[in-house]
């Protein structure tokens, strides 16, 4: 077994995933769903065990049983992906409120997005943006205590007349500046929380649901830069969160690739909006990438890219890690790429949630820097 490196000291400019296979290194950047409900199946274990990945999205259909269930079902899962790899996942599913709500009646449903503009209007301000964290924050110890660490939300996206038919509720409104002070507040909640957010969908949509066909932003680069502003608000106040590439067409600075396939909307996002977090690409699932290739081959394109972690089903995980594997070990996607991508993963992980530390670090002096520090230390077999 490799000695306990201090996940602390890891930059996503250096050979973080170093100590881990290949095989890990291409576990770790797939965010995977899963079958189970309630208890993780055999079929499960087995394959997390394969592939260890980076973290699980749970959907509905995961959240039907009881809560104590669910709470043992996360467990389970991390106990199975830290066994295998020494990373823990992260454990994630969409909570934006409103419409987007993924459990029975167990847990509170958040407030629509859109409704809080209308408090805003009635109180002020100040005291909707309170109201906002304090809602997020009250929703984030739900979540924590179930063992769910990873919020998929906010909807950063202020709402337009071309993206209204898609966004709908779930944008906070209309204003930019809105927008921008809105999720601020809803991702410093969860973290108050100790919950991960995930600002969604950089940089943009427009009408068509990405779920069903390619959506394409017309946008100038006047208008791109105002309503891509309250990304940027959220990242400079808060940059301990991740960031989703939407599928959208954005001509006016891609005018071929969907922006989850992007290098120059990815760079964008890295060199003039200063993001050093997580960039995750959306479901290649989806109708508006249908076509285009493989969802295996657009997870490696994404990844070359300059997305840190992409999305894999029960039913093609293993052909997802089979195609990033490959690349990996014919050099078409460099060792650097995918541990710098691996690093920005784990950097999230230590830094935000001390669930993520290792129960047991080697060392007795790094047991004891753990609990003194809250950082949690890497244990990955090299094979």
């Amino acid at each position: 077994m490799a000695a306990a490196a201090p996940l602390a000291t890891l930059r996503a400019d250096t050979p973080a995933g170093a100590a881990l296979s290949n095989s890990q290194l291409a576990a770790q950047v797939i965010m995977a769903g899963i079958d189970s409900c309630g208890a993780v199946s055999g079929a499960e274990k087995r394959r997390l065990t394969a592939i260890p990945v980076g973290a699980i999205m749970l959907f509905k259909k995961n959240l039907t049983a009881a809560i104590p269930d669910i709470k043992r079902m996360n467990g389970e899962l991390c106990a199975v992906i830290e066994e295998a790899c020494g990373i823990k996942p992260f454990i994630a599913l969409d909570h934006e409120g409103g419409i987007i709500y993924r459990f029975e009646n167990e847990v509170a449903r958040l407030p629509a997005p859109f409704s809080y503009s209308r408090l805003a209007v009635q109180e002020g301000t100040g005291a909707a943006l309170a109201r906002i964290r304090l809602d997020a924050a009250l929703a984030a110890g739900e979540l924590n205590r179930l063992g769910i660490t990873m919020n998929l939300a906010p909807v950063v996206e202020p709402l337009t007349a071309e993206n209204r038919a898609f966004l709908d509720t779930r944008s906070y409104g209309e204003d930019p500046v809105w927008a921008g002070a809105a999720a601020l507040s809803f991702v410093q909640g969860m973290a108050q929380g100790g919950v991960f957010c995930v600002l969604k969908h950089f940089p943009g949509n427009s009408a068509a649901d990405p779920h069903m066909a390619r959506p394409v932003w017309n946008a100038g680069t006047g208008e791109l830069k105002r309503l891509v502003a309250p990304f940027q608000s959220v990242i400079t106040a808060h940059p301990r969160c991740a960031v989703m590439l939407s599928h959208a067409v954005v001509p006016a600075w891609d005018e071929k690739n969907n922006a989850s396939l992007s290098p120059d909307i990815i760079a964008r996002l890295r060199n003039e909006y200063r993001f050093d977090g997580i960039v995750i690409a959306d479901d290649f699932s989806m109708g508006a990438v249908k076509g285009i290739a493989p969802p295996e081959e657009l997870a490696v394109r994404a990844v070359l890219a300059g997305a840190d972690m992409v999305m894999a089903w029960p039913n093609n995980l293993g052909a997802v890690h089979g195609a990033l594997l490959r690349a990996l070990e014919t050099g078409r996607l460099p060792r650097s790429r995918m541990a710098g991508a691996v690093a920005r993963i784990v950097r999230a992980k230590q830094a935000y949630n001390p669930a993520f530390s290792s129960a047991s670090a080697e060392n007795p002096s790094e047991r004891r820097a753990a609990r003194l520090t809250g950082f949690p230390f890497l244990r990955a077999v090299c094979r």
